[in-house]
């Protein structure tokens, strides 16, 4: 029986980003990463620090407890993390499947995984300079091969700065064929602290003015909706 390492499973709720933001979503956030941000706002997910909140689970009681959070009734449930691809999820969206839930996975993409041909939607989010990490170019592609055209492959990038927007600007010149969402960055990652609604905004602008300044029409942009509704609260 394969046992999942898992921060939180919350929801419903709606994702906040990305090409499904806005639908409803139960959330499975997997314990671990292989990689550590500068900015990262999910510590608590990828800090060993934090390592006796998580919690080693059998696939089954995963899936139980999805169905209970979303009553039975078929939703999307997104696979986050911390880096889900480190973990074997074939079994839960086999579990899934079958009783109409979609499956959705977010990763960098630094780790590939059979069960991502499996998912209805594949999120890869190759973290740029202001991250502090290097993408595993030929690792990133094995994970596009893995997809087999089977799930929604898409792109997303968040941005802080202009060394950011030159790499997402690499990034979708390498992979013309996947959508790209382009995000600010949110810098404010402490979950006490609340969001400075008015910088968000203001980095949002700052990124759609720069896109169409430079008549770069390829990225949908889009806000960090999570942290604009709830702050940095953990579990929404």
């Amino acid at each position: 029986m394969t046992l999942l390492r898992i921060a939180e499973i919350f929801g419903p709720t709606i994702q906040g980003e990305g090409a499904l933001i806005g639908e409803p979503t139960v959330f499975v956030r997997a314990a671990g990463c292989d990689y550590r941000c500068s900015w990262c706002d999910s510590l608590h997910a990828v800090d060993a620090k934090y390592r006796h909140d998580w919690a080693f689970i059998p696939t089954p009681e995963v899936w139980q407890k999805v169905q209970e959070l979303s009553g039975g009734k078929p939703i999307t449930v997104s696979l986050s993390g911390g880096n889900p691809a480190i973990q074997d999820f074939g079994p839960l969206i086999r579990l899934g499947k079958p009783k109409g839930y979609r499956f959705a996975c977010e990763t960098q993409g630094s780790v590939t995984k059979p069960w991502f041909a499996e998912l209805d939607t594949l999120v890869l989010s190759p973290k740029p300079p202001s991250s502090g990490q290097s993408v595993k170019w030929p690792a990133f592609n094995a994970c596009i091969a893995s997809a087999k055209g089977r799930p929604q492959v898409v792109l997303k990038i968040v941005i802080f700065d202009d060394a950011d927007y030159a790499f997402a600007k690499e990034v979708a010149a390498k992979f013309p064929e996947l959508p790209l969402y382009l995000q600010p960055g949110n810098p404010e990652v402490d979950p006490e602290r609340p969001v400075d609604l008015e910088a968000a905004t203001a980095r949002l602008l700052w990124l759609i003015e720069k896109t169409t300044a430079d008549q770069w029409f390829t990225p949908r942009i889009l806000p960090q909706l999570h942290v604009l509704v709830w702050g940095n609260k953990r579990g929404v």
